[in-house]
C-alpha cells in the first residue's frame, strides 16, 4: 500500500496540479489510515486489494472520539479519491469508500474583512523597509483582494499573467484550470510600481530572466507561506486585530461584491468555483444587509425607532 500511496501523491502533484496544502493533507490522511490498518491487522504490509468497506468505516468511526466532523470528512474525501485512482489504474475492481456517507456538519461562514478594514490595510504606509519590498507586499495584497485569488494562484503567476491593456490577469486554479479575472485600477497601479523595482532586484540577484511575478530577495518565486507572513505583518502594523490568513482577502472580495449587488454566477466564475453551492456560502452577508433595510423601512418592525 505504501507504494500505491506514493504513486497517488505523485499523480496529485504532477497530473492534477493539486495545491501543496491538499497534497500535504492527503498524504497525512492516507498515512494515518495505513498505520491504523497495520495495527489492526497486525501485519507489516497491507495490500490495497485486501481493504474493504468495513476497514474504512471502522477507521472513521474511531476518529469520532478525537476529531472534528470537518476533519473526518476530509479524510473520507482523501480515501475516496485514493481508491478512485486505484480503480482507474485497475489495481482494484471497486471503491470500498464509495458508499460511506460524509458526516453532516454545519457549513462554516467564511471569515472576511469589512470594507473599512480592507481600506485601512491596503492604504497603510510603511516606513523603514527597503522600497521594493514595500511595493511588492502592497502589490500582492492589492492583487489578491482585487481579483479574489487563492494564495497559490497569486504566487504561481508569471509576469505575462497580467494584461494591463485588457485589465485582466490569467491564473491557474485547482485542477490546473485556467481562468481570466478582471483586475482593478488600484491593483494595476501597485503592480506597475512594483514591476519597475522588481527588474532592478533581478539584475542585482543575477537572475534577470526569472518569470515569476512575485519574487523574494534572492530573485526566486515567493511562496504561499511568505504571503501569509506578509499579511500578518501588515495586519499588525495597521492595527487590525483580526489574525486572518490571506484567504480572508479572497473571501472579502466575494462578500463585498455580493453585498454591492454583483451576480452570484459572475462571482462563481471569477473565484473559479466548480459548483455554485460553494459560492453560495457568501450569501450570508446579505442577511445583515436585509435586516438593516427591514428595520429602517418596515412600518411594523419591532426594532424600528421613533
Amino acid at each position: 500500500m505504501k507504494a500505491r500511496i506514493a504513486e497517488y501523491i505523485s499523480y496529485l502533484r504532477l497530473e492534477k496540479s493539486a495545491s501543496s496544502e491538499t497534497i500535504r493533507n492527503y498524504k497525512s490522511d492516507l498515512g494515518q489510515f495505513y498505520k491504523y490498518l497495520v495495527e489492526k491487522k497486525e501485519r507489516e504490509e497491507i495490500e490495497v486489494e485486501d481493504i474493504d468497506h468495513g476497514d474504512i468505516f471502522a477507521f472513521l468511526s474511531k476518529l469520532h472520539f478525537t476529531h472534528k466532523k470537518s476533519s473526518i470528512g476530509r479524510k473520507l474525501s482523501a480515501l475516496r479519491s485514493f481508491f478512485d485512482f486505484l480503480v482507474k489504474r485497475e489495481y482494484i475492481s471497486s471503491n470500498p469508500a464509495a458508499l460511506i456517507s460524509q458526516p453532516k456538519f454545519e457549513q462554516r461562514i467564511p471569515k472576511f474583512f469589512s470594507v473599512d478594514e480592507v481600506f485601512h490595510l491596503l492604504d497603510y504606509k510603511s516606513k523603514g523597509e527597503s522600497n521594493w519590498v514595500i511595493l511588492r507586499d502592497k502589490a500582492i495584497l492589492e492583487t489578491i483582494y482585487s481579483c479574489g485569488l487563492r494564495v497559490s494562484e497569486t504566487t504561481g503567476m508569471d509576469v505575462d499573467s497580467v494584461d494591463f491593456s485588457q485589465e485582466t490577469v490569467r491564473v491557474k486554479g485547482k485542477g490546473n484550470k485556467e481562468r481570466i479575472v478582471p483586475i482593478g485600477r488600484k491593483a494595476q497601479e501597485a503592480l506597475k510600481k512594483y514591476l519597475t523595482a522588481r527588474n532592478e532586484v533581478l539584475i542585482k540577484s543575477g537572475n534577470p530572466e526569472h518569470n515569476a511575478l512575485f519574487i523574494n530577495q534572492r530573485g526566486g518565486r515567493l511562496t504561499p507561506r511568505s504571503v501569509n507572513r506578509i499579511l500578518k505583518k501588515y495586519l499588525r502594523k495597521s492595527g487590525i486585530s483580526k489574525m486572518f490568513s490571506p484567504h480572508a482577502l479572497r473571501h472579502s472580495f466575494a462578500t463585498h461584491l455580493l453585498g454591492a449587488g454583483a451576480d452570484l454566477r459572475a462571482i462563481q466564475e471569477m473565484l473559479g468555483h466548480a459548483s455554485l453551492s460553494t459560492t453560495q456560502r457568501y450569501t450570508h452577508v446579505n442577511i445583515d444587509r436585509l435586516m438593516d433595510i427591514y428595520d429602517k423601512s418596515h412600518p411594523r418592525s419591532k426594532r424600528k425607532k421613533g
